[in-house]
């Protein structure tokens, strides 16, 4: 079921266009990854869902809900953090949250406690955030940010300051919720964490959607990459093109298509150079950005 749609989205700030019709998808069970470099309208874009900046074109359905036309239903269930959380320090956890959902209709302490489980903070609930660890504190955020029972979450730059076992805290809750039927749409740099996570991928450059794909379709792209073990890698420098390299003594890196890479291996035999292995991967997901975008992130 499609939870999210965009569809040429056109935000101007006087006379410069931030984003040239952008348009995609996301459905239940979607983690998607919006990627691109600094300045390219990720957060912009994040805005408009959100309805924190005014749309100059174009439509934004949430659960089929117009947010330009019915703007109540369709941010309703939407959950959403945006930077870093912020919360009463000298208060509990658990008083953070119950004075949250005030804001809200109808959420119950049970859903308060059913959100703290889900978030995996049952035993430091009842303690001040001042003694929260950062990846606490944004688990705390993700708990607020459910407490209605939403089936969009939006997030801009959670792994932001977590440490390698807060990160990976993160990902196995936004598995676990995304299999409950929740989509989600994930704006970060950490690209390396994005591919362990997200199904989908949406790359923008300069205010423009690039690509749409799943992360098997672009780390896919082009060709793939081949570690070759070699008798002696410097005899393959003249073979080399410019996107290989040798790795050490016994290693080259070489990327090729299927039909490029068997006349190579035959290649190097034939000017004696002995092929003990060869290991083929697909490109990571930044690679693949790097060769989308044409840039850095």
């Amino acid at each position: 079921m499609n939870i999210l749609k965009i569809d040429k989205l056109v935000k101007k700030i006087g006379n410069k266009e931030i984003l040239k019709n952008v348009s995609f998808e996301v459905n239940e069970k979607d983690i998607l990854a919006f990627i691109g470099a600094n300045g390219a309208g990720k957060t912009t874009t994040i805005k408009c869902i959100l309805g924190l900046q005014k749309i100059t074109r174009g439509t934004i359905k949430i659960n089929g809900y117009d947010i330009k036309k019915d703007f109540k239903k369709a941010i309703s269930r939407v959950g959403a953090i945006v930077e870093n959380p912020d919360f009463y320090l000298y208060l509990t956890g658990f008083e953070n949250l119950k004075l949250y959902a005030r804001m809200h209709t109808n959420v119950l302490e049970d859903d308060i406690y059913r959100v703290v489980e889900l978030v995996g903070l049952e035993k430091s609930i009842h303690e001040k955030v001042s003694k929260y660890s950062l990846g606490m504190k944004e688990r705390l955020g993700i708990a607020l940010s459910l407490l209605h029972s939403p089936n969009l979450l939006v997030l801009d730059e959670p792994t932001n300051g977590l440490d390698p076992e807060g990160i990976k805290d993160l990902r196995v809750l936004l598995k676990r919720l995304a299999k409950t039927g929740v989509g989600i749409v994930i704006s970060s740099h950490n690209l390396s964490e994005l591919e362990n996570l997200c199904n989908k991928v949406v790359i923008i450059s300069n205010g423009e959607v690039i690509d749409v794909a799943t992360i098997e379709q672009l780390t896919a792209l082009d060709k793939s990459k081949y570690t070759i073990k070699v008798s002696d890698s410097k005899k393959c420098k003249s073979l080399l093109n410019g996107e290989d390299k040798i790795i050490d003594d016994e290693h080259i890196l070489v990327l090729k298509d299927e039909e490029d890479i068997a006349l190579f291996i035959k290649e190097l035999v034939l000017n004696n150079i002995l092929v003990y292995e060869v290991i083929k991967s697909n490109l990571t997901l930044e690679e693949a950005f790097i060769k989308k975008a044409g840039g850095k992130i």
